[in-house]
């Protein structure tokens, strides 16, 4: 129950939401109902009069999240394992006396701002003086009123770590949520799932191991991240709903309701389809491409039929109160019923794609350009329309935009938004209003070849210019046409192309789907029997059309995030990754501005950028990442630049023309607003109408550090070493005039503070003994007490330094090992590096897994730990505490 109390002790319940997932998992990583569906009315007054006298003992003025678990009903109990009766008809499980998950989740299920009520009631307000912002004829002393049902699904990481324990329980393991809104809990549901953006996962999906043997008394129905497809697929061969419940414990009203879509999800396969039939699909939340898969025809076919056929969703408003008063903020979600209450906006507007779940390599920083460019739109006077299906964002918030649609970011949703928000002139003619498809990640990005397909307009770079950003053969012709290096490779389809395609460039080879996002289910192989196993698995997977084979420089990588109007191109900054190139640039330590860059390597990345941008005609954001190759090994990033007359050569590795994860970064750290730049230009405004010049924007007096979160310890079995697959799942931000104090704030964010002095574990593999030398000192100078496996305790005593080495052993059956020293709480940090051989990689997991569940600093990369030693080990850091605005206007100011 998510209840509110001010000072007068007023209590209202905003909302109150129910689990489908039993007992025993925790409540963000089970599937969330609103209203809830099973309650009587005796059950549902009972817990909400437990909820508020709770907020009244405790003294609670403002937003309270209460959990409780219920005991069944007789009959229901039936159905459900366990059996007995327990002493209580409920029990309280927790009180959070804040805005919690589930209050963002209520606020968005609700349309009831309950932050900003809770503010409010914070200096002195009570709820019958603030108004209710939806309605604005109301006020916040009115319960909400929901004539529809809400289904949230988590967003687990598991299509990125697929040998991680998949088992769901009472430690959170979801990176994010989706949300879905519709009149019956069966549309919603399905809404839900087809939010989830899962490839190749719709709910028809099935595990081929499921197959093997038809009962489905064989389908695993344990609590994991696919108990959901896998009790469908058990419906789907007879087992009844109250079966299912007695397994897993999911209360039959659900089941039930699972078994419904089974069932029409029959009827779709064995009748023929027509209009009255189509109907009932649709008003159950069966999406065109899942009707399309049931009837043997295209989603194009199913669509065209549905319209022949005029069975069109109506768009409902979320206004708390039922209907019962006019709302002012149009929130909406699609329906198939009669009455349409989303009029189309006569004047200007614009559609913003927003970027769905959150998940690893697409984060909330698409929500921070989604939502800067509803922004910009309406300050050029243009009503904004998002579009987006997470309750966990601003863009989604009632009055960011002009009009929200909470809806599924798929093909088919977002053209019935776009037919809602087209006008029909004097003149008979269709106004459709243009799509922005760059600021919502590769969601948004994805659907561009299918509006320009249905001739759709889209604001900004073309589905052209963005195809050949996208398609390896194109994009390789493109460089070649206009002159600018990149690694050498090609696009396979078959294993013995890859085969040699890697032996005409040289392993190792850096391989990875066409069309991927975060780096997911790439690797460097070192050589060709890596490469059969990885092709092998990658077919398998189902993982694309196409492979890429690249050859693999290990050079420092450097990021750019650039405006273009057709014109001009304008770069506010360059980013200098710490690790080399390998490591995926959401896992990589970022650096503005780039510090060991030499001039010569900076003119070649201004020059580069400016011939793309201008040649791929691209129209608002573009990211694009480089490698520079040659020079030194490794160069600290508290040092001057220069490449000591080496030569270098500067390569692209790839152009995303679209808002990248560093947007919001560079953003900060120079001043320069990206996205309202880029909004503005798509509209048509020149970069130097808007006062800015083309080229590198001046350098900041300052030095910003962007540092990525991992959330390993809630994801048991997964490996903590860094490569060109992403893992993390967030990310932090240090900022000051200098590199050491910017880095250690950036590491102290990110929960990777090594202490002055301590304990370190050092585990180094041959290749990188030599570069870790001067780490090895600086912690010898440091004071460091010393362990370390036996080659790099051999390499320590060889030093000449005045310390001891405790040497432990790798193998566990010996004492001390690695584990030992780890567990006991003995070292303090662990620097553990491998070789891309897969065999040691594997050896070294448990000493990575060991640090991960102790919560101690652990560096598979050796520049990042050899970043982290200088910046942190020894003397103590000082370092700035200021407003941005005083980082950005220089260091005058400085302490």
């Amino acid at each position: 129950y998510e209840v509110m109390r001010d000072s007068a002790d007023n209590c209202i319940t905003i909302c109150n939401m129910e689990n489908i997932d039993p007992m025993g998992v925790h409540t963000g990583d089970s599937i969330v109902v609103a209203p809830s569906q099973t309650l009587s009315d005796k059950e549902y007054q009972l817990l909400r009069s437990a909820s508020l006298k709770i907020i009244r003992a405790l003294g609670i003025e403002g937003g309270c999240n209460i959990q409780m678990c219920l005991e069944p009903g007789t009959d229901v109990a039936e159905t459900l394992p366990g059996g007995g009766r327990s002493d209580s008809p409920y029990y309280i499980i927790e009180v959070n006396p804040r805005v919690s998950r589930s209050s963002a989740l209520a606020s968005k299920a609700t349309g009831y701002p309950i932050a900003r009520v809770a503010a409010k009631i914070a200096v002195g307000k009570r709820l019958d003086e603030i108004p209710n912002a939806v309605t604005k004829q109301t006020l916040a002393a009115f319960e909400p009123a929901l004539d529809y049902c809400v289904v949230k699904i988590p967003r687990w990481p598991f299509d990125k770590f697929p040998r991680g324990d998949r088992t769901i329980g009472t430690q959170m393991k979801a990176t994010g949520e989706v949300m879905a809104i519709d009149r019956s809990f069966e549309a919603a549901f399905q809404k839900a799932v087809r939010s989830l953006e899962i490839t190749n996962r719709s709910l028809l999906w099935e595990d081929s191991n499921w197959s093997e043997n038809g009962s489905p008394l064989n389908i695993p129905m344990e609590a994991t991240d696919e108990r959901l497809w896998s009790l469908m697929a058990a419906m789907r061969r007879g087992m009844a709903p109250e079966e299912v419940s007695r397994i897993t414990g999911i209360d039959p009203w659900f089941t039930r309701a699972f078994n419904r879509i089974a069932n029409m999800e029959q009827r779709l396969l064995s009748e023929t389809l027509n209009p009255h039939l189509m109907w009932q699909a649709k008003r159950l939340g069966f999406g065109d491409e899942k009707i399309a898969i049931l009837t043997d025809r295209t989603a194009d076919a199913t669509r065209k039929l549905r319209r022949d056929w005029d069975i069109r969703p109506v768009y409902k408003m979320v206004d708390t109160c039922a209907a019962e008063f006019e709302a002012q903020t149009p929130y909406f979600y699609s329906t198939y019923e009669q009455e349409n209450e989303a009029i189309p906006i006569q004047s200007a507007k614009a559609v913003v794609l927003g970027s769905g779940p959150i998940r690893i390599g697409q984060g909330i920083e698409f929500d921070y350009c989604s939502v800067h460019a509803a922004w910009a739109l309406q300050e050029e006077g243009i009503k904004s329309v998002m579009a987006n299906s997470n309750p966990e964002t601003v863009s989604t918030d009632f009055d960011t935009s002009d009009r929200l649609y909470f809806e599924p970011l798929d093909e088919e949703s977002v053209r019935d938004i776009l037919e809602n928000e087209s006008i029909l002139t004097d003149s008979n003619d269709v106004v459709v209003p243009p799509t922005m498809v760059q600021f919502g990640g590769q969601t948004a990005i994805n659907l561009s070849q299918s509006l320009d397909k249905a001739n759709l307009p889209i604001l900004g770079s073309t589905a052209q210019s963005i195809d050949i950003a996208s398609d390896r053969h194109l994009f390789e012709e493109f460089l070649a046409r206009v002159g600018i290096p990149n690694p050498p490779g090609a696009a396979v389809t078959t294993l013995e192309q890859a085969l040699n395609v890697a032996q005409d460039i040289g392993y190792p080879a850096l391989v990875r789907p066409s069309y991927v996002l975060g780096g997911r289910a790439m690797e460097i192989v070192q050589n060709a029997t890596e490469l059969v196993r990885y092709m092998g698995r990658a077919f398998e997977a189902g993982l694309g059309r196409r492979v890429l084979i690249d050859k693999y420089f290990e050079g420092r990588e450097v990021e750019v995030d650039a405006v273009c109007d057709g014109e001009t191109v304008l770069i506010p900054g360059i980013m200098e990754h710490v690790e080399r190139a390998g490591v995926h640039s959401g896992d990589s330590i970022a650096i503005y501005p780039g510090l060991t860059l030499s001039e010569s390597e900076v003119n070649a990345v201004v020059d580069y950028t400016t011939r793309i941008g201008l040649a791929l005609d691209i129209r608002g954001l573009m990211n694009i990442q480089y490698v520079v190759v040659g020079g030194p090994a490794y160069r600290s990033p508290g040092t001057a630049s220069g490449n000591n007359g080496q030569k270098t050569q500067v390569y692209v590795i790839e152009v995303n023309p679209r808002s990248s994860r560093t947007i919001p970064f560079i953003s900060k750290v120079t001043g320069v607003p990206m996205v309202k730049l880029a909004t503005k230009t798509m509209l048509g405004q020149s970069i130097k109408d808007q006062g800015y010049k083309g080229g590198l924007f001046k350098r900041q007096k300052l030095v910003g550090v962007k540092a990525p979160v991992f959330s390993m310890s809630k994801l048991a079995g997964v490996d903590t070493y860094l490569g060109p697959e992403m893992k993390s799942t967030g990310e932090v931000m240090g900022i000051d005039y200098e590199f050491r104090p910017a880095f250690a704030k950036a590491l102290m964010a990110a929960g990777m503070t090594l202490p002055a002095d301590g304990a370190i574990l050092l585990s180094i593999s041959d290749r990188d003994k030599s570069e870790a030398v001067q780490m090895i000192r600086d912690l010898a100078t440091a004071n460091y007490t010393f362990y370390a496996t036996g080659g790099t305790a051999d390499l320590i005593e060889g030093l000449d330094l005045d310390v001891e080495v405790n040497r432990v052993s790798r193998r566990l059956a010996a004492h001390p090992n690695v584990l030992d020293v780890i567990l006991d709480g003995t070292v303090d940090a662990v620097v553990n590096t491998v070789t891309g051989d897969r065999e040691v990689l594997q050896d070294g997991f448990h000493i990575r897994r060991a640090a991960v569940d102790v919560r101690i600093p652990c560096f598979t990369s050796l520049d990042t730990a050899r970043a982290a030693v200088e910046s942190m080990a020894g003397n103590g850091v000082e370092y700035n505490i200021k407003p941005m605005s005083e980082y950005l206007a220089g260091p005058s100011s400085k302490r």
